[in-house]
């Protein structure tokens, strides 16, 4: 049992020996001067997105914790990218994958789950972690729950983690030290490693955590009301809960910024005109705050450098960010939105509602 458990870390680990790291691009906006900003491109892992990172660190987490075993099947509540790239490891590991997902799921995220050998368990929305555990328990598998262990399965220290490579990329830019680094929540465990990280350093860059709507950890980072819940969720794929999730560390985010969803999503039709490339709804989320946040240091004559990642390619989301027909249908006006962030690359100024910003209390 020992030289399978062996064969299959070594199996991740020579996996993780032929990928290179993430590009850190830098994004140009002529109307800020000494201000840089950069984002991380998490599109280019194997599985095309930040999930990647989460995936590998899951599987080694439960190896290591004998919890995973030859021919165990791996069972997870996700019916985007963690399912995708989750599927990725357990295929290399010759291992069976179940993802319990909404019932509401569209093919194309169906397709992306089983073009790795993955099988996709339907269920209504509000049921996906109690199936899940109730099916790893009847198949005699795992349960990965990427919502408990996202903050703990990385090891925030270094070892080549996320924010490690930020940094170690950022050494040679005119401003090494980011005054903040952006990130969006979906489980918490990117915030987390982060944050940690930044601490352990004893960097003086700050860390703001990008909310959309129909999300609970903007009002819980200020409540600490950890009842919180909603009955809708996210429009942004990957980022937001209606719960608190347990991963989530409100304690290590410096500040926290909630982003219309309207405005994710013009940030990301105003991000193809300027680098040329589709990005997904949750890229939207980090930038568009990002941008408020370099906004604020111009009006500050501030100069420095802020951080954020595209974490995942647009190309994931032609019929619903990308599609005009579906925005209509959701209700969804981009014109505001567009003239902002149209004025903020003239300007460096973004002019923003005070309801959707605020500082950590």
């Amino acid at each position: 049992m020992r030289d399978w458990v062996h064969q299959a870390i070594r199996k991740i680990e020579a996996d993780f020996q032929r990928s290179s790291d993430t590009h850190l691009i830098k994004v140009e906006l002529p109307a800020l001067r000494h201000l840089e900003l950069y984002l991380k491109d998490e599109s280019t892992h194997p599985t095309g997105s930040l999930k990647h990172r989460l995936a590998r660190s899951l599987f080694l987490y439960s190896l290591c914790n004998g919890w995973i075993h030859e021919g165990t099947p791996i069972i997870e509540a996700s019916s985007g990218s963690t399912a995708v790239s989750e599927a990725y490891f357990a295929k290399l590991l010759d291992l069976p994958f179940i993802a319990v997902i909404p019932k509401n799921t569209s093919l194309e995220k169906i397709e992306q789950i089983t073009f790795y050998g993955g099988k996709c368990h339907l269920v209504a929305s509000g049921d996906l972690y109690a199936e899940a555990g109730r099916l790893a328990k009847e198949l005699s598998g795992h349960y990965m729950d990427q919502f408990t262990y996202a903050e703990q399965v990385t090891d925030w220290r270094g070892n080549n983690n996320i924010a490690e490579s930020i940094f170690t990329q950022m050494r040679s830019e005119p401003y090494s030290i980011p005054r903040w680094i952006v990130v969006s929540a979906g489980t918490g465990g990117t915030s987390a490693t982060i944050g940690r990280y930044i601490r352990y350093r004893y960097y003086t860059t700050e860390l703001c955590v990008a909310d959309p709507d129909h999300s609970v950890f903007y009002d819980y980072y200020h409540n600490h009301n950890k009842a919180l819940t909603l009955d809708k969720a996210s429009n942004i794929e990957g980022i937001g809960r209606p719960r608190v999730e347990p991963s989530f560390v409100p304690s290590v985010i410096d500040r926290m910024i909630k982003v219309p969803d309207a405005a994710s999503f013009a940030t990301i039709h105003f991000l193809e005109n300027i680098l040329n490339r589709k990005c997904g709804g949750s890229t939207g989320t980090n930038v568009y705050a990002a941008f408020q946040l370099l906004s604020e240091l111009k009006a500050q004559e501030h100069q420095g450098s802020v951080v954020s990642m595209i974490c995942d390619a647009g190309e994931r989301y032609l019929d619903s960010y990308y599609n005009e027909d579906w925005l209509r249908a959701k209700g969804f006006d981009l014109a505001p939105y567009h003239h902002k962030l149209e004025h903020f690359y003239e300007t460096g100024d973004l002019i923003d509602s005070p309801v959707y910003s605020s500082e950590s209390s």
